[in-house]
């Protein structure tokens, strides 16, 4: 099993517009072979102290049954569609993919 966290830097003032487009396309990807668990999250003011608080990353949580699951997934026609829409919106991101330990 595949775990992902991709963490999306969406611009100022943005954050609504992108959980939209992103939750817009979550029934094509738990459709798709593999997937396990796919959803959006977003940081919570919590005041701790190693808390590295930032309110225009959204945090997707990934579980895939393998890895060639993730590659198609990325592949797919319906996230390169999504892409499309968020590419003026997004300012990078960065991703994990995991295996547990």
């Amino acid at each position: 099993m595949i775990h992902v966290i991709a963490s999306i830097q969406v611009k100022e003032g943005k954050m609504a517009q992108f959980i939209e487009i992103f939750k817009g396309n979550i029934p094509n990807v738990l459709q798709e072979e593999g997937c396990i668990e796919y959803f959006p999250t977003v940081d919570v003011q919590t005041g701790l102290p190693p808390q590295d608080y930032n309110q225009n990353v959204a945090t997707i949580i990934e579980k895939w049954r393998s890895l060639d699951d993730l590659k198609a997934h990325l592949a797919a026609p319906h996230m390169l569609n999504y892409k499309e829409k968020v590419k003026d919106i997004v300012e990078g991101m960065s991703v994990k993919v995991l295996a547990e330990a």
